[in-house]
């Protein structure tokens, strides 16, 4: 299923989260960032994601974690 820049498919890494089009885990930008590395940095270890990608995968998150019913309908 595409959620946007996210692709979850059984037959694609397992069903892990993964940018669209791509074999590289949504993990992997959320490591990298955690880790103090600028979003630059990982899209130049991991060319085939692009900005807007990275860009949409985090305004997904902003909704998820700004959001009051998307907060109670998954974290309460």
């Amino acid at each position: 299923m595409q959620y946007g820049a996210i692709n979850i498919d059984r037959e694609t890494m397992g069903g892990t989260p993964v940018f669209y089009g791509t074999r590289v885990p949504v993990q992997t930008l959320f490591d990298y960032l955690e880790g103090g590395d600028k979003i630059e940095d990982f899209l130049d270890d991991y060319p085939s994601v692009n900005k807007g990608q990275v860009i949409e995968l985090l305004e997904m998150a902003k909704k998820t974690l700004t959001t009051e019913k998307m907060l109670n309908e998954n974290f309460a």
